[in-house]
C-alpha cells in the first residue's frame, strides 16, 4: 500500500476545541506520521503522511470531537518524507 503526504489547512471552528489533541491521538493509532498546529488566522494547519485510507480516518476521528466543526479544507498533495517518525503539535 503506497504512502502520500498531504498539507491540509482546516476552517471552521478548529483551535480551542480539542482538535490538535484528536489529530495526535488518531495519527499514532492509524501509523500516520507528521504535524499540526494552530495558525493565526483562526485555521489549522496539518502535513500528514500516510496511506490514503488511514489519512481519511484521522480526519473522520477529529471531526467527532464535541465541538469541532471542519467547514472548509483546502488540501495539497506533497512528496511523502522519507525516515519521519511521530506526529506533533506545535
Amino acid at each position: 500500500m503506497g504512502y502520500c503526504r498531504k498539507y491540509i489547512i482546516f476552517y471552521g471552528s478548529v483551535q480551542g476545541v480539542g482538535f490538535r489533541y484528536r489529530a495526535i491521538q488518531a495519527a499514532d493509532m492509524l501509523g500516520c506520521t507528521g504535524w499540526v498546529r494552530n495558525e493565526w488566522d483562526g485555521s489549522v494547519s496539518m502535513e500528514i503522511q500516510g496511506t490514503e485510507s488511514a489519512i481519511d480516518r484521522v480526519i473522520m476521528a477529529i471531526e467527532r470531537g464535541h465541538y469541532v466543526r471542519i467547514e472548509k479544507m483546502d488540501v495539497k498533495e506533497l512528496e511523502p518524507v522519507e525516515g519521519e517518525y511521530g506526529f506533533r503539535a506545535y
